[in-house]
């Protein structure tokens, strides 16, 4: 069951969480903001660490793309849901047409993109041993 579930849902509920309760401008609240070496400043927020999430979440996916099971597939399809609720979202509904959800919605994207891709060219692989 765990291999089935698309993680990359988890930034899409987080982001949905905190945008209907704290509204979108959350986001943009910053977390910690260091001085580099340089005596630049760099500001890290709420956004920049849910994208960061989703791209741990991503690789995740990616990684576990390379096999060419039902579950496997099973998860590609539901990945495909997720992207078009995202989608959907940042269409529709006013507090997830923002940057930070739109880079979460096309990091949605990639996985399903990229998890057809690696299980097909796994699968192809497969067959080529096989001959």
């Amino acid at each position: 069951m765990f291999n089935i579930f698309p993680k990359m849902i988890i930034p899409v509920i987080i982001y949905s969480i905190v945008a209907f309760i704290w509204g979108g401008e959350v986001m943009n609240s910053v977390v910690f903001s260091p001085t580099m070496v340089s005596g630049a400043v760099w500001t890290l927020t709420v956004g920049d660490l849910l994208i960061i999430l989703g791209l741990v979440f991503l690789f995740i996916e990616t990684v576990k793309a390379a096999g060419s099971g039902t579950a496997t597939i099973m998860n590609h399809g539901l990945s495909m849901i997720v992207f078009v609720i995202s989608m959907a979202l940042f269409l529709l509904v006013g507090k997830f047409a923002t940057s930070t959800f739109f880079i979460l919605m096309t990091m949605t994207l990639i996985d399903t993109l990229a998890g057809f891709v690696v299980t097909i060219v796994a699968a192809r692989r497969d067959l080529a041993v096989a001959d």
